[in-house]
């Protein structure tokens, strides 16, 4: 069956409205936000059913055509990307919360309920939804599960996974599955766990039941000045050595603090070399205790100030600052790539200046904002997707800074997934055996490798 075909067969299931097939309509779809490499599909299909997208894979799976799972489009390691053409099936439209169960702590959600929605609708509640990336207000909570995000809170609640209680899934060939759920698991794998930071390679997340979890009694969050950056990132080391676990952990370097106070103008201290926005929460005296040692540790860590967040809109205010980050890039550059790397807390200093010294061999802008309480990094790197000699520069960047937190005893991930972007890492973080094992186990969900193309796993050992 011939793309034309199918699109035919498609219209029998959808209406004309959840088919896109304009070349000028596609064109939307043809990147996420990795800007590196794009591919424009040949078809856009919006199911608004878990029974519409079954219907939908069956027919694809039958006729081997590739198809490509997207939500928001906000993945930053082109997990989006139609890497053969083939179909993109965009769940934005399946975007109701379907059950909140403050009694039992959960809530089941839609695949594309966007995460910052879920929140909102939880105001007053006493609850929150964890998960925080820094796209929450338009990434998709099916998104969020297919690459595992996290966020500036993950130092303190985790992971994506780590708040996933079940899922309903709609597998490549069109069968439907359910995993987990609020009362937990009815066998002894943790299928909800596997699947989720699956990229795609397993098929869809069409419904989520995820655990809420009760708002704290009070927070205490600062923004601590620095004139340097190892400063900064000594004082890191420091907190996390003695024993707090903030419930977040951030930091940004001067080029962002200026690209940052450019657009928005809060007030940013632009010539400072680095600054933390520390935040702690839980009961009202434990939080008191940690923020005072928190306190006296940047006093004592060459901190040249510490602005306190004294009221809630304040806190809204602080954390806007660090949420704005990527959109005051726009402003700067026509295009930009970010990196996620993993390192240890006590690597940061050197990978810090590793990053500062590729800028240079490259001739780049990079700019750095990263969660450094769990040592992972965002390097932005700045350019003119135009000028082909650029994009082979960030390309070569890139790759020199992933291998440095490699050789450091990190990853090179560790929210955004490995994509397309990673995909020729994976044969240096894993040995053969690992990586069959992973080609095996994708065979179990997706035998005729349906959805997911040249995504996550390698084909081949290089």
């Amino acid at each position: 069956m011939d793309l034309e075909k199918f699109s035919t067969s498609a219209l029998r299931i959808l209406r004309d409205d959840q088919l896109l097939s304009d070349p000028v309509e596609r064109l939307v779809y043809e990147s996420d936000g990795y800007l590196v490499e794009r591919r424009i599909p040949d078809l856009v299909i919006f199911p608004e059913s878990t029974a519409q997208l079954s219907a939908v894979m069956k027919l694809a799976f039958e006729e081997g055509i590739a198809v490509v799972p997207r939500g928001a489009g906000t993945s930053l390691a082109g997990g989006c990307l139609p890497v053969d053409g083939g179909v993109t099936v965009c769940l934005s439209r399946m975007k109701t919360i379907q059950e909140i169960n403050l009694e039992d702590r959960f809530a089941v959600v839609d695949a594309g309920v966007v995460n910052g929605q879920l929140n909102q609708k939880l105001l007053g509640s006493g609850f929150h939804f964890a998960p925080d990336p820094s796209s929450a207000g338009a990434s998709t909570i099916g998104g969020n599960i297919a690459t595992n995000a996290g966020g500036p809170h993950t130092l303190k609640y985790g992971v994506t996974s780590n708040h996933v209680l079940g899922l309903e899934v709609v597998l490549p060939d069109g069968s439907i599955f359910e995993f987990g759920g609020p009362q937990g698991f009815h066998t002894q794998w943790d299928w909800s766990g596997l699947f989720t930071g699956s990229e795609g390679t397993f098929g869809f997340c069409t419904r989520a039941t995820v655990k809420l979890e009760r708002s704290p009694q009070s927070w205490r969050t600062r923004l601590a000045v620095f004139d340097q950056l190892d400063d900064a990132v000594a004082v890191v080391s420091e907190i996390i050595g003695a024993g707090i676990i903030p419930a977040a952990l951030e930091l940004m370097d001067q080029g962002m603090l200026r690209a940052i106070e450019d657009r928005y103008h809060h007030g940013l201290p632009v010539d400072a070399g680095a600054v933390l926005i520390i935040e702690v929460d839980g009961p009202e005296q434990a939080t008191l205790h940690e923020i005072e040692r928190i306190d006296s540790i940047c006093a004592s860590g060459s901190c040249r100030e510490i602005r306190k967040a004294e009221t809630a809109d304040e806190r809204v205010a602080l954390w806007k600052c660090r949420k704005q980050a990527f959109g005051a890039i726009g402003s700067l550059s026509t295009s930009f790539c970010t990196q996620d790397g993993v390192v240890p807390r006590t690597r940061l200093p050197e990978l810090l200046k590793d990053v500062i010294r590729v800028a240079k061999k490259y001739d780049l802008t990079i700019f750095n904002v990263f969660h450094a309480g769990d040592g992972n990094i965002h390097p932005i790197i700045l350019f003119d997707e135009r000028n082909p000699k650029q994009i082979e520069q960030v390309l070569l960047a890139s790759e020199e800074i992933l291998e440095q937190c490699l050789a450091y005893g990190g990853t090179v991930t560790g929210e955004h997934g490995i994509g397309i972007e990673k995909i020729d890492f994976m044969d240096r973080m894993f040995n053969e055996v690992d990586l069959e094992v992973f080609r095996e186990l994708r065979t179990v969900f997706n035998a005729k490798q349906i959805t997911g193309r040249g995504k996550l796993i390698p084909a081949t050992v290089h």
